[in-house]
């Protein structure tokens, strides 16, 4: 199983086509990055989080809207994206280019612990099986947090598993910064994703003694606490109240209450308990049926040979760093895609260290490493030719502009304005209810009014105005009206 470590480019400087192929597959995400506009409600609410952070100045509090901070998010993620925002070009590409940064660390750390368990080949064959897998895909290049969490769960595992192996020092530092990472990036459950698994380890193998003596426990939890919790500290005397908050409601009301309406920022999910496994199916596409399929088989030998699957120590390591994160959830009735995400890394090294040919067939396993690329560019081309098709405010923003009187017309949108028109208008829209628009038209009839309205309403507020509105452009949701 252990061969030696050759380096990711083989002998010499000769690049493989594996190697090319991952290349083309990590740049694919730029093409959709840069096409597609930021959508309502995540990846807007996201970006205009990381907006306000760079033109506030404020790097402690993420803020939600003026004067509510956002307490449902450690601030890792806000940071690159808002630096990311004032020195790249490009509304759409530079918020989503951390995300992108942060899938390149993860991916790099999957090749290298495959290259020290196999080889090679194996190591970009777990490379390229993470990458084109659905979730992992839209998530390199989207403005979530989920990417720097994994990028945290990830590099402490790795480290931990060549911690075990007696390899190189270094290796029992990164697992503690990696920790850090996950707690700038999530928060606490980074502990439960990383310690269950060692745990489980542990347990299953029998040796708590050299997980013990693996790590630097005392020196390394320092280190982790002297890069995460001055934040924390932090937040919590500049807005009192985060820590309750995000430690009592986001970790343990958001799961155990189905219903939890103590939400300040979004809807409770109740989805049917075990769901999180049909989410993982889902997230590991077009991956997910492979790796059913082989352990099918794998159980089939098993059965035929009358003897059970003995997995070497490493083997066990990968297994629990794959499961844990969807048995964690497993009864858990709020939950998003997003969850199984840490996992999927493992489940990658899984499938290309799992033994037999990788791939056993090397045409269907290309096809399936380009699929994702291929939709991503089909949908790309579809929403610039259709931009109705998404839930955002980027062309409202662009027909209102091109009006050419924006400084003497405010936008108004009646109701609440949804994050992407807030991001794409630089924060300056203005929010009524229909009633305080009718009383401030009454009040103001001779002056010039702009006003974006939903189009289930906008039969009702043109009958009602006191002044006539003529519709100039329309979005999914909304029509542009001026008087």
């Amino acid at each position: 199983m252990f061969v030696k470590d050759r380096g990711w480019l083989g002998e010499g400087l000769r690049v493989s086509p594996l190697c090319l192929l991952l290349a083309a597959l990590l740049l694919s995400r730029w093409v959709a990055m840069a096409m597609i506009p930021l959508t309502d409600t995540s990846e807007a609410r996201y970006a205009e989080i990381a907006r306000l952070m760079a033109v506030s100045g404020d790097w402690i509090t993420p803020w939600f809207r003026e004067q509510v901070p956002f307490w449902g998010k450690p601030p890792l993620s806000f940071w690159a994206q808002a630096l990311a925002l004032t020195v790249l070009p490009g509304r759409e590409f530079a918020p989503r280019f951390p995300a992108w940064l942060a899938h390149l660390g993860t991916v790099w750390l999957i090749g290298r612990y495959a290259l020290a368990l196999a080889d090679r080949r194996r190591a970009m064959w777990a490379a390229l099986i993470y990458s084109s897998m659905g979730l992992v895909y839209v998530c390199a290049g989207a403005v979530l947090t989920d990417g720097f969490f994994t990028l945290g769960t990830t590099a402490s595992l790795v480290a931990a598993g060549f911690a075990l192996r007696g390899q190189g020092r270094g290796w029992r530092w990164l697992f503690f910064i990696g920790l850090a990472i996950g707690l700038l990036a999530k928060g606490p459950l980074t502990l439960v994703l990383v310690g269950a698994p060692l745990m489980g380890w542990a347990f299953w193998s029998g040796r708590w003694r050299a997980l013990m003596r693996a790590l630097p426990w005392w020196r390394g939890g320092a280190l982790m606490m002297l890069l995460s919790a001055p934040w924390y500290l932090a937040a919590e005397l500049k807005t009192s109240g985060f820590l309750n908050y995000f430690i009592v409601g986001e970790h343990f009301n958001r799961f155990l209450d189905p219903g939890w309406a103590g939400d300040r920022y979004g809807s409770a999910h109740d989805q049917p308990r075990g769901t999180i496994w049909l989410l993982w199916v889902w997230a590991a596409l077009p991956w997910s049926p492979v790796i059913l399929w082989r352990l099918i088989q794998r159980l089939r030998r098993q059965r035929e040979a009358s003897a059970g699957w003995r997995p070497d120590d490493d083997q066990k390591l990968l297994l629990l760093a794959a499961l844990v994160p969807v048995f964690f959830f497993t009864f858990s009735g709020n939950i998003l895609a997003t969850y199984v995400l840490p996992g999927l890394p493992f489940a990658a090294l899984l499938l290309a260290l799992g033994g037999g040919d990788v791939p056993a067939r090397p045409f269907v396993w290309r096809a399936l490493v380009v699929l994702m690329p291929v939709l991503a560019l089909s949908g790309g081309v579809y929403v610039w030719r259709y931009p109705q098709a998404l839930k955002t405010e980027k062309a409202l923003i662009q027909c209102y502009r091109a009006m050419g009187a924006s400084a003497l017309q405010p936008l108004t949108y009646i109701g609440e304005a949804p994050f992407s028109a807030r991001y794409y208008g630089h924060g300056r829209i203005a929010e009524m209810t229909p009633e305080k628009w009718l009383e401030h038209v009454e009040n103001d009839p001779g002056g010039a009014h702009v006003l974006a309205v939903r189009k289930r309403l906008a039969d009702s507020i043109r009958d009602r105005s006191p002044v006539p509105l003529t519709p100039r452009c329309e979005d999914r949701r909304f029509w542009l009206m001026s008087d």
